[in-house]
């Protein structure tokens, strides 16, 4: 079904994207689980999820990590809010399940002793014999790259894990991993997490996009909506936002977030849409992205989420954006 909107176009509805180099097949926008069992109780992480799979979406980003930074919480209760979800809908097979290795304080870096440890904690709490997409979610230059990307390759081969990627890599360290894995004949990455959205621009666009185009690699950019600041609601002389990410969001309300806000605003004028639909359909419409993450912590939220993977912008519009945030 192909759906319209008053200043643009739509992609069709619910139609996914491939993962390069895998058999993997993604919603648009991928669904952030930073938040399950964090803002969003078990309860409201359910009625989450269900809302972005009736909606046609089937990529959920989660990390062994989160939310640790949480008073009380040690890390892997979003992995085990999303292994009780999917155990009780009975859907692990329509899923795309990503997550990620190297911040968890127990199993910190990326050594082999550190993978193997992980992957086995995150496979029980998310209730699974695999995880579709394993990120090493950040560098680890404290071990040396041709023991984690074979560690990975492990993974690949015994098949625990799918498919590799890594997130907040140097482009060197990108290529680098790249050429070992080549070279080893192994499961290499297939995909990059960056920082990317409309106000953080210079750290992917440059030469970690280049590698990223260069290697044949899928961008699947987090914090989409820069920590809620692309959602509009965070301006001058606004009212509180009652939000654990309210006092970073508010740190962007300079020329440049101004500039971007009211661009935001014309477009979704234009569209009929809102500031989070605009911002996610720019991110979506950049080179080489596949999925951007976007997480919501009430079902409200998640309409917005399923539109921004269908709205297609003008070339105007998207002239407009760029301009705008540079």
């Amino acid at each position: 079904m192909t759906v319209s909107t008053p200043g643009g176009t739509s992609t069709t509805q619910g139609a996914r994207r491939p993962v390069p180099h895998t058999d993997l097949e993604v919603f648009p926008v991928t669904l952030g689980g930073n938040v399950f069992g964090w803002t969003a109780d078990e309860e409201a992480s359910f009625a989450v999820l269900d809302a972005y799979v009736a909606g046609g979406g089937n990529f959920i980003d989660t990390a062994d990590v989160y939310s640790a930074w949480v008073p009380g919480h040690s890390g892997g209760e979003s992995e085990s809010v999303l292994g009780r979800w999917m155990a009780a809908r009975g859907n692990r097979d329509d899923l795309v399940i990503a997550t990620k290795v190297g911040s968890h304080a127990a199993v910190p870096g990326l050594s082999r002793s550190s993978i193997r440890t992980g992957v086995q904690a995150s496979l029980q709490r998310l209730g699974t014999d695999r995880i579709d997409l394993y990120y090493a979610h950040r560098d680890d230059p404290d071990t040396p790259q041709e023991e984690t990307v074979a560690a990975f390759g492990e993974l690949v081969a015994e098949g625990a894990v799918r498919y590799v990627a890594a997130s907040n890599y140097t482009p060197e360290r990108l290529t680098s991993a790249l050429r070992i894995a080549d070279g080893l004949g192994v499961a290499r990455f297939v995909a990059l997490q960056p920082l990317y959205n409309l106000v953080n621009r210079d750290a992917y666009e440059g030469e970690l996009a280049s590698a990223v185009a260069a290697e044949g690699l899928g961008c699947v950019p987090y914090a989409a909506l820069a920590g809620g600041f692309l959602t509009g609601k965070y301006r001058d002389g606004g009212a509180a936002v009652d939000s654990p990410r309210a006092a970073n969001a508010t740190k962007r309300l300079d020329d440049r977030g101004r500039a971007v806000l009211a661009a935001l605003d014309e477009v979704s004028e234009q569209t009929g849409t809102s500031p989070t639909v605009v911002s996610l359909a720019w991110l979506a419409a950049q080179p080489t992205v596949v999925a951007p993450i976007a997480s919501a912590s009430r079902v409200e939220q998640v309409p917005d989420l399923l539109a921004g993977a269908t709205l297609a912008l003008t070339a105007d519009q998207l002239a407009l954006l760029d301009t705008a945030s540079r």
